[in-house]
C-alpha cells in the first residue's frame, strides 16, 4: 500500500513503523522537528519484545508534495482534525480511503464534510503507547488493534482488502457493521478514564482501587452510555461492565492520553471528549451531572480553554 499518515505521535508513529517494516510505502505529513527527524532517520519503535528503526522516511508539510495514496491515516489529536481536513484533498484519488484513528466520536464527520462521504470510513485504535521523543515511540502492551467500519453500516469488499493489508503488518483488525457503536463504546472507556484520572491526578490502578473514585468512574461511564443511546446509538447494556473489567487489567501507572496532556500542560482533547459528552448530551436532553463536574473542574487546567468556547 501507499500510505500517508497525518501525525507522527504515539499512534501514528507506531502504525507507520509497523507498516514500513511490512514493506508498505509510508510517508508522513509533518512539520517542525518531527519533519526533520522523519526525513533524517525515521522512527524508532520499542515494543515489549522488539526494537526496530525504519530509516529515513518521505515526509512533507504539504499533501501536494506527497501525492495520491491508497490509505490516509489521520492520527493527529481530535482538536486538530477539523482545521486540517481540507488540506488532505491532494492525497485522494479513486479508491483512496481516509481513516481517523484518534479518540472521540466526531472526527469522521469532520473529514467527510471536507473530503466527501465516499472516501471516509470510521476507525478507532486501541493501544497503550507513548511518544517518548520526536521519532521514537514505545508500546507497553499487545499489538495495536484497529476497528474499522463503513459509516453507513454493513460490510464491504474495500474494508476486507484493507483489513488484510493491515493484518500483514501485525496490526489486529476488527471489522464492525456498526462503527458508531464501536466509537461510542471506546469513548465510554477512554474518556472517563482520562477525565477521572486527571481530576484525581491518579493512574488507573489507584482510581480503580478506591471505592469512591471507582464509583465516580463507573457513573461517568454510565453517563456516556446514556448519551449515546439518547443520540440513537445502541451501545450494549454490558458496555460499562466490560470497560471496568478492562480498567482492572491495566498495568500499574497506566493513564489515558488526555490525562497526561492535562497534567503535563499540553493542549488536550478535553473539549472533544469530556466536552463532547456534555455538549451532545445537552443536545439530546440527557442529564450528565458527573461530566458537568468533570468538565468544570478540568477547564482551568486545559491550555486550549482560553481559545475554545466552553461546550
Amino acid at each position: 500500500m501507499r500510505v500517508t499518515i497525518l501525525g507522527a505521535g504515539a499512534v501514528g508513529g507506531l502504525l507507520g513503523g509497523l507498516l514500513v517494516r511490512a514493506g508498505d510505502a509510508v510517508s508522513f505529513l509533518a512539520h517542525g522537528e518531527s519533519l526533520a527527524i522523519l526525513r533524517s532517520r525515521g522512527i524508532d519503535v520499542v515494543t515489549a519484545t522488539d526494537t526496530f528503526s525504519t530509516g529515513p522516511l518521505p515526509a512533507s508539510p504539504s499533501a501536494s508534495e506527497l501525492g495520491v495514496c491508497d490509505l490516509v491515516l489521520v492520527a493527529v489529536k481530535s482538536w486538530q482534525v477539523e482545521a486540517l481536513a481540507p488540506s488532505l484533498a491532494p492525497l485522494l484519488g479513486e479508491g483512496t480511503l481516509v481513516v481517523p484513528v484518534q479518540n472521540g466520536v466526531e472526527a469522521a464527520d469532520q473529514l467527510a464534510s471536507a473530503l466527501g462521504e465516499e472516501a471516509v470510513i470510521g476507525g478507532l485504535c486501541h493501544v497503550l503507547a507513548t511518544r517518548e521523543a520526536p521519532g521514537r515511540v514505545r508500546t507497553m502492551g499487545p499489538a495495536p488493534s484497529l476497528t474499522l467500519g463503513e459509516r453507513a453500516g454493513g460490510s464491504s469488499e474495500r474494508l476486507e482488502r484493507l483489513a488484510m493489508a493491515l493484518r500483514g503488518a501485525g496490526i489486529t483488525v476488527t471489522l464492525s457493521e456498526n462503527i458508531h457503536v464501536a466509537l461510542w463504546s471506546k469513548l465510554l472507556f477512554v474518556e472517563p478514564l482520562g477525565s477521572v484520572g486527571a481530576v484525581t491526578r491518579s493512574p488507573a490502578d489507584v482510581v480503580r482501587s478506591i471505592p469512591e473514585t471507582r464509583a465516580m468512574l463507573e457513573q461517568a461511564m454510565r453517563e456516556v452510555q446514556v448519551v449515546a443511546v439518547g443520540r440513537g446509538v445502541p451501545v450494549p447494556d454490558d458496555a460499562v461492565a466490560q470497560s471496568l473489567a478492562r480498567v482492572d487489567t491495566l498495568p500499574a501507572g497506566a493513564t489515558a492520553s488526555m490525562h497526561r496532556d492535562l497534567v503535563e500542560g499540553r493542549p488536550s482533547e478535553l473539549h472533544e471528549q469530556t466536552g463532547a459528552v456534555v455538549r451532545l448530551g445537552r443536545q439530546a436532553g440527557v442529564p450528565r451531572p458527573v461530566h458537568d463536574f468533570l468538565l468544570a473542574s478540568l477547564l482551568p487546567q486545559d491550555r486550549r480553554s482560553r481559545d475554545v468556547p466552553t461546550p
